[in-house]
């Protein structure tokens, strides 16, 4: 399968969570497919994040919405008339799920629900993807690729919050969308690179800021290894997903891993010491603060859906980098950062 511009063409679709880094180049390339867009979030948090940074969104209908609201949700439904979902707000950070254990349940778990019910509701939704994680599933530390029938878990809130998702999303779809749509899917992935990503202690936007201060990047974890990948590869993963629910294709699918294709990944610590090289130099020294436990590795087997989509991905590492690092010198530049991510849109899809 390959994205196909005729499935999208005309097609209504609402994007939860559009304002944040994957929503907004979600949106950015539904609009290039020609799909008519709406995007449910609340506002972006940086302005320097991508959405921001992409604008202006003429041809986006943005409503802004706390998905902890059902009545705001039921409300942005009605409105959007969607025939596709893709659900992507979250509380998306693991510290912030320390900090806040109980806000992080509400968005990621209730937040799910309320777009579930709202959904079910419209009647006019044939297909929906609820975006979770990779780290939704039991780490035991063995060093083995998570494929999607492993056990879910989490050691933190957020980790916890998104498995707590994959089973409301699981116990929905048997007890209330049996025989009837929407067909709804779960896709798992995460660690995505990219330009504006401004989610606080990420390490992309970690390097960025430290390298604009001439100080050096604090590392909670520089030994933690993970599966890194460039922010259109999942994205073309969820897109595909959505259109083998919409065609209505077998075998059924439930759940799909995307994640990049090596076994082994990349440690924090060498992937940051690549960005600085790029983005012209710098140190890294240990974080001494106390931020929570971590899974030390980390790796998605997404081989069933290379098997039942033909996805893989297609932004190597290197690649994936000197992209990231060329929106970071658009932006310290005063660059159009909205013609850089297009202009990567196209070498994407020509990477076909």
């Amino acid at each position: 399968m390959e994205v196909d511009r005729s499935a999208w063409r005309g097609r209504r679709v609402l994007v939860t969570g559009h304002t944040g880094f994957k929503g907004a180049w979600l949106a950015l390339w539904l609009q290039r497919l020609g799909a008519e867009v709406t995007g449910v979030a609340l506002p972006a948090a940086d302005v320097r994040g991508a959405w921001p940074a992409m604008a202006p969104w003429d041809d986006v209908r943005s409503i802004e919405a706390d998905i902890r609201d059902p009545q705001a949700v039921h409300a942005a439904v009605a409105r959007a008339h969607p025939e596709v979902v893709f659900h992507l707000a979250a509380q998306a950070i693991v510290r912030e799920g320390y900090a806040d254990p109980v806000g992080t349940y509400a968005t990621n778990v209730q937040g799910t629900l309320n777009v579930l019910e709202a959904v079910t509701a419209s009647g006019g939704v044939a297909a929906a993807v609820v975006v979770t994680s990779d780290k939704v599933y039991e780490n035991r530390g063995t060093g083995r690729a998570f494929a999607e029938d492993d056990r879910l878990g989490g050691a933190d809130p957020y980790s916890s919050s998104k498995a707590c998702a994959e089973l409301a999303v699981a116990a929905w779809r048997r007890s209330f969308l049996a025989g009837r749509p929407p067909a709804v899917a779960t896709a798992r992935a995460g660690n995505v690179l990219g330009g504006g990503d401004r989610g606080r202690s990420r390490v992309a936007p970690d390097v960025q800021d430290a390298v604009t201060a001439g100080v050096p990047v604090v590392l909670r974890y520089p030994d933690a290894t993970r599966p890194w990948q460039f922010v259109l590869d999942p994205l073309r993963g969820y897109l595909l997903l959505a259109q083998h629910l919409l065609a209505g294709a077998s075998p059924p699918v439930d759940a799909l891993n995307f994640g990049p294709s090596d076994e082994v990944g990349v440690k924090v610590r060498d992937l940051v010491e690549r960005m600085l090289a790029l983005f012209g130099g710098g140190t890294w020294e240990l974080d001494t603060i106390p931020g929570g436990a971590e899974a030390p590795f980390l790796h998605l087997d997404a081989s069933r859906a290379r098997e039942v989509l033909g996805w893989e991905p297609r932004a190597d590492l290197d690649r994936t980098l000197r992209w990231t690092a060329e929106w970071w010198r658009a932006e310290a530049g005063g660059a159009d950062r909205r013609a850089v991510a297009l202009s990567q849109l196209d070498e994407y899809e020509a990477l076909a």
